[in-house]
């Protein structure tokens, strides 16, 4: 019998230790999620798709993460927070959009004001006021409450098909067309369609960005790379099963899940990831 209490007492500890290890582990691969957006609208909408959410989807998610303690900072403070080694508290989420949709200012500005939540609106620069886009004037409102224009390029051109000289182009064309029109300095820039090489991210770098954000490309699962920063394609889904698809987006461990279904070829990429 004193053999067999000692296999488990033996066990125990090597179970206690392990755990102990695996928390360890686990801590130190926490990544502040950054939900990605694009449309939000209703099933009507022309433009409704893939990368569109419904106002009553992105109205549940907002009231989740409120209901639950989640404390949405902004983008700037994410990357101060990086740069400086931060350890960012597990409940920890940023809020960007993409392209510059109308329709963030008519349905999720309004509930982004009723929770007091920042966010990055990475726009297109020679889209702003064109019919489906945001207004120069709609931008700045967005501002004073904290939600916040970043370059998206020109045109929404795929940086990666692009000479050198078509790339300064849209990244430093975009950034002085946008710090003209606010009045202030931008610093965040966002791939289009993720995608970026070397010499795109030292010319991002070069014209005074600050950081980056690309989708789930590249092999840097932590976001330590401030130049290509990964985020969470947000859709409809993320609701159902009692928001368990979105606890898990919200989990700070996200792109763990993503390394594997990636290293198992379970994953064919888009257009969004």
């Amino acid at each position: 019998m004193r053999i067999f209490k000692n296999i488990s007492l033996a066990l125990i500890a090597v179970l206690f230790i392990g755990s102990i290890g695996f928390t360890f582990w686990l801590r130190d691969r926490y990544v502040v999620p950054i939900l990605m957006y694009h449309h939000v609208g209703t099933p009507t909408d022309s433009k409704w798709r893939l990368n569109a959410v419904s106002v009553k989807s992105f109205e549940y998610q907002m009231t989740f993460m409120k209901r639950h303690g989640f404390q949405v900072i902004s983008f700037d403070d994410l990357v101060e927070g990086i740069k400086e080694g931060h350890l960012f508290a597990r409940n920890t989420v940023v809020l960007q959009f993409d392209d510059g949709y109308e329709d963030n200012y008519k349905y999720a500005f309004p509930i982004l004001k009723k929770y007091g939540f920042p966010a990055m609106v990475f726009v297109i620069s020679d889209m702003v006021g064109n019919p489906g886009f945001l207004t120069w004037d709609e931008i700045k409102e967005m501002e004073k409450y904290g939600i916040l224009a970043g370059s998206h390029t020109r045109h929404h051109f795929y940086l990666p098909d692009a000479t050198l000289s078509q790339a300064q182009d849209e990244i430093a064309g975009s950034k002085k067309m946008i710090e003209d029109h606010l009045g202030h300095k931008i610093y965040y820039f966002c791939y289009p369609m993720g995608g970026f090489t070397d010499d795109v991210k030292g010319l991002v770098k070069e014209n005074g960005y600050k950081a980056a954000v690309s989708v789930n490309r590249g092999k840097d699962r932590l976001n330590i790379d401030l130049y290509e920063l990964k985020r969470i394609h947000m859709n409809n889904t993320d609701d159902e099963y009692s928001g368990l698809i979105l606890w898990v987006k919200l989990s700070g461990y996200y792109n763990l899940f993503r390394q594997f279904r990636d290293n198992k070829g379970l994953h064919q990429r888009g257009f969004n990831e």
